[in-house]
Order: structure tokens, then sequence, then C-alpha cells
């Protein structure tokens, strides 16, 4: 049951149960002082008594005056009970005795400790004990005398009953006041996690800006703000990058299907020869082409975005698939009059195809962005076993504000150009940053007027 509880109710309860314990440990310790203190008020009552008895006695000339004087004292004070007895012969005393008959085990004397002992009579709590005390002279026996002495507690039973009930009406006050105290104080304590609730309850997908307070919390809850900040910022990063994805998707889309769909209706608006449908056909297949290529693409890089785990790992030469590419593009470099360079050795640990691919990306852009009767220089480098590929072109410089988004999918530094001669997709960069994740690695770009360089840095195997 106690799960279902709010976290304020919980504080509240534990704090009761706290100041309930506290009190109660705190109550007893009183009644318990108290009861000692009226032990020792009775014990030295008695202890005053029995001298004064002892000085009656040894004063008194017979046992009739004797007599006479503990029977005045006795008069004078209410609740003292005593019983002077020589052997089995009573001197003075009751003739309904007050005391029990074990009584005679807790005898004290005059310079010895004194031992008290409790019973009940007539549902009051006397409190009594015995003295030894020497025969007078006018006593036919030299025995000693035993003198019985009590007291009636009823004084102090009541007290304590008062006291005890006082403290009891007070413990449930003091609890009712601290359970009101800690529910005040769990409110305003918890106060700031109501306001990250509220918060948390406008986030929504038109509303992600929405940020939990770290400066006007508490500080066990700062981390607690500052981490959920962390993932809103994260999650509206994500959003906003679907978002963009979603809408350059269906733009790079649109127009291949555009054209797909104008090239067959203006075909089937007169009839045509067979070599007209074949010119027809050869066209949308190209567009088919760039469809799956753009499909295979994203699948991809929803693979990565997943953890894409390596499909073969080996020993991968990268000078040798550097110089394989360089085969396979050499004649539309030698169009343009763009001479490749490759300097410098390097091997990594991956998987050959995945990292050809990256290397073909960063490549092909570099040719084509790259002026005519320029180089494209790829700088092989590896030191500590962490190997380094550059892929460096002249060119107009990239701007700063462009380059952190340049590996997002579909992202156009010139949104206005269209690449009606090319056959890339628009997601070479990313894949290649998806490439490098998946091999614990990373790529970087730098722009300046001279040239652009993309890097590819692997870490040490």
């Amino acid at each position: 049951m106690i799960a279902r509880l709010t976290l304020t109710a919980r504080l509240t309860l534990l704090y009761m149960g706290a100041s309930l314990l506290v009190l109660s440990g705190l109550g007893f310790m009183v009644t318990r002082a108290n009861d000692a203190h009226f032990v020792d008020l009775d014990r030295t009552f008695l202890e005053d008594k029995a001298a004064l008895i002892r000085q009656l006695v040894t004063g008194s000339a017979s046992m009739a005056q004797m007599q006479q004087k503990l029977d005045e004292l006795q008069q004078s004070h209410n609740g003292l009970h005593l019983r002077l007895e020589q052997q089995q012969t009573l001197l003075f005393g009751e003739t309904d005795n007050p005391f029990p008959s074990d009584l005679t085990s807790t005898v004290g004397t005059a310079t010895g400790p004194l031992t008290t002992r409790d019973w009940r009579r007539d549902g009051n709590v006397m409190r009594g004990t015995v003295f030894a005390m020497e025969a007078p002279s006018y006593l036919d026996s030299p025995e000693g005398l035993r003198l019985l002495l009590a007291t009636d507690t009823h004084h102090h039973t009541h007290f304590m009953d008062e006291l005890r009930h006082s403290l009891m009406v007070y413990l449930l006050v003091a609890a009712l006041a601290s359970g009101l105290l800690a529910w005040w104080a769990a409110r305003r304590g918890l106060a700031p996690l109501r306001d990250m609730r509220e918060r948390a309850r406008r986030v929504n997908a038109h509303q992600l800006d929405e940020r939990m307070p770290e400066d006007s919390v508490p500080v066990e809850m700062a981390e607690l703000a500052h981490d959920l900040n962390t993932m809103l910022a994260r999650l509206q990063s994500d959003f906003q990058r679907l978002s963009d994805f979603s809408s350059d998707l269906a733009h790079e889309l649109r127009t291949p299907i555009s054209n797909l769909l104008t090239q067959t209706q203006v075909t089937l608006a007169q009839p045509r020869d067979a070599a007209g449908y074949r010119d027809t056909l050869a066209s949308n297949a190209e567009e088919f082409q760039r469809l799956g290529r753009m499909v295979s693409d994203m699948l991809l890089l929803a693979k990565t975005e997943h953890g894409l785990a390596l499909p073969h790992r080996e020993s991968v030469n990268l000078q040798e698939q550097a110089q394989a590419l360089f085969d396979f593009y050499d004649v539309v470099a030698d169009e343009r009059g763009i001479a490749l360079v490759l300097e410098g050795l390097a091997k990594v640990h991956g998987d050959k195809l995945m990292l050809r691919r990256a290397i073909s990306n960063l490549l092909s852009n570099a040719i084509r962005h790259a002026p005519e009767q320029s180089r494209v220089v790829v700088r092989l480098s590896q030191v500590r076993g962490e190997a380094t590929l550059c892929v460096d072109n002249a060119g107009p410089a990239i701007a700063a504000e462009h380059l952190p988004r340049l590996f997002d999918r579909f992202y156009r530094v010139d949104k206005s150009r269209v690449h009606l001669a090319s056959d890339g997709t628009g997601l070479g960069l990313a894949i290649t940053q998806a490439i490098m994740a998946a091999h614990g690695g990373s790529v970087t770009v730098d722009s300046s007027a001279e040239s652009t360089r993309f890097c590819l840095r692997f870490p040490a195997t």
C-alpha cells in the first residue's frame, strides 16, 4: 500500500514516525527520572523518620511513654506506617499488619545503604523497609529491635498517572503538529519537482524547447534537471533532423517520380514507334536506378543508427584501395584535366567494401568540385597505430556555417542548384560518416580559399 503513496505522504509519515519515536523516548526518560526521584524522596523520608524514631525510643523513660510518642508521630504524618518488634513481640504498631511477611529479607542498617521495597495494600502502593535498632534500657530483654517503616505513595502514583496522561496527550498533539509541519515542508521542498512535472507535461512534438529550471532548484535536483535538459536538447535536435530529413526525402523523391510520370504521360499521349518506346523505357530505367540507390543508401543509414555491425573485419591496405579507385575514376578525371595524386601508406582493420565506399564518396566529391586542370591529392599517414586518410581538392571555400551540416542527409550548400548532371543521391557524406562511426572512427572537413580537405581518422587497432 505504501508503494502507492505520494512522496509527500511518505515523507510526512516518516517524519511523524521519527517524531513519535523521539518524543516517546523522551517521555520514557522523563517518567523514569521522576520515578527515581520519588524513590529517593521516599528513601530520605524513611531514613529521617527512622532516625527520629530511634531518638524517641532512646529518649523515652518507659514503654508507655515510648508508645505515646510513637503514636503522636504516626498521627502527625499521614500515610506513615510503622511497626516496632522485639523478636516475636509487638512493641508498637497496627493490629492489622500492613507489612508483607517477607519484608525481613530487605533489612537495612543505620550506616549501610537503605533498601526499599514496594507492595500493594488496599489498592495503594506502599514503599517500606526495615531498620535494626538497639533495645532501650527500660525493656526487660536486651535483644535488638526491628523497626518496620512504610509510606503510602498514593500522592506519587497520582502525580505519575497525571504526568503519563499529559505526556500521552502532548505526544499525540506533537505528532499531529509534526505531521502538519512535515507535510508543509515536504510540499515546499518538492515544489521544484512539481514545476518540472508541469514543464514536462507541456513538452510535445510542437513544443520541444521547454527546459527544466537548474538554478532555482535544490542541489539534489539540479543534476536531474540538467540530465533532463540534455535529453530534451537531444530529442529536439533529433526531431528537427527527422523533420528536415522527411522534407528533404520528399523533395528528393518528388523529382524523379515527377520525371517518370511526365515522361510516361508524354509517351502515352500519342502513338510512337518501337524506338521511341525503347528510349522512354531506357530513360525511366535510369530514374529507377537512381531511386533504387537512394533506397539502398537509406537502408544502410537506418542500420547504422541502430548499431551497424561490421559484416567482415580484415586488414585493409588503404593505399591499395585508393589506387584501385584512381583507376576507376581516371577517365572522369582525365576529361577535366584533373590529376589524381596518392601519397603515403596506412593500414586499418575493418570491412574492405565499406571502407572503399567511404573513400569513393570523398574522391567523387573532390573530382566533381575541383576546378579543371587542378589536382586531387589523397594523403595517407599512420602514427602510433592511428591511421588518417585525407582528400584535398582546390576550389572555392565552403562557408563556415555550412561545414557542421555537410554530413546531414540531403543537405546542400546551395539550395537552389539541382544536380541534373549528377547521379548522386545526396547521401554520400552521410554514408561516409556512418561507415566511420561503425569503425569507431570519425570524418572531418576543413575548407579555405585554397582548398577543401576531408579526412578519415581511424583508431589504433
